[in-house]
């Protein structure tokens, strides 16, 4: 088929993609400031040869990073999968690559149809901070009870209004969201904060890591979470963790048959 003859007839195809998101101002397109959805942009029109808008799963913040973030695109272009992998990948800069592109059909949405996402967050736990880890992990000083936060963060698990783990800036309708699993694992000298949920406010998992590390250093006991969680008040919970602990790592579509993206944001399990 010429691709005259493609252009009457778009269509929709998705991508999976990780990044490191040290150096942009978040997935959002921004005015003045380089964005994660900027670049893909780019780089999909490179080989589209037409304007095209990427669509992700999630609006990930600034210095926050992706291992398996998804989109979707639509186009009038005719390309193998292939040829579509290799041509966006050429196009994109380093800190940013695709992993797989699929046709999908026209009622996927990247953000809309998805049914649970999940994140990680990553403490380094040590004496010593480090230089190589210094935009992936928090460093925490003060040691840290990895086990007794994961009992602490289990009465976080449901549907619960998580106000007091929600941005002043949050868009969001509805506080209420369903988170269906949480845990906290000690790995040598890091701790990983695994959530997932049917979506996320805005900074709600780095304010959990922040409560949680509180919990954790002995400076609030396991039950004051829950004393929290039903203040629904920000004022009362922890501090923001830094942005740079934090990777989207799963994004769930059980209508649709994508493929999975290698979690290569796991190093840290290389240490245990």
């Amino acid at each position: 088929m010429s691709e005259a003859v493609a252009a009457a007839k778009p269509r929709r195809l998705a991508i999976g993609i990780e990044y490191d998101g040290t150096a942009y101002n978040g997935w959002q397109i921004q005015p003045h400031a380089p964005s994660i959805q900027a670049a893909l942009n780019q780089a999909v029109a490179a080989v589209a040869d037409e304007a095209v808008e990427v669509v992700g799963a999630g609006r990930t913040d600034t210095g926050v990073h992706a291992s398996a973030q998804i989109a979707h695109f639509d186009t009038a272009a005719d390309r193998t999968e292939r040829s579509w992998l290799l041509g966006i990948n050429s196009n994109l800069p380093a800190d940013i690559n695709v992993h797989w592109v699929r046709p999908v059909p026209v009622d996927f949405h990247a953000r809309f149809a998805a049914r649970s996402r999940s994140y990680r967050y990553l403490i380094l736990n040590a004496p010593v901070r480090s230089a190589l880890c210094r935009h992936r992990a928090w460093w925490v000083l003060k040691p840290l009870d990895a086990a007794r936060m994961h009992a602490a963060a289990q009465v976080l698990v449901g549907e619960h209004d998580f106000s007091s783990f929600r941005a002043a800036a949050c868009q969001a309708s509805s506080p209420v969201r369903t988170v269906t699993e949480i845990r906290v694992s000690r790995h040598d000298d890091f701790i990983a904060i695994s959530c997932s949920a049917n979506a996320f406010l805005h900074h709600m998992v780095r304010n959990l890591a922040g409560s949680l590390v509180r919990i954790g250093s002995g400076e609030a006991e396991p039950d004051w979470l829950a004393t929290v969680l039903e203040a629904r008040d920000r004022k009362v919970s922890g501090m923001t963790a830094p942005a740079g602990g934090l990777t989207l790592t799963d994004v769930r579509y059980p209508d649709f048959d994508l493929p999975d993206c290698p979690d290569r944001s796991a190093w840290f399990n290389l240490c245990s």
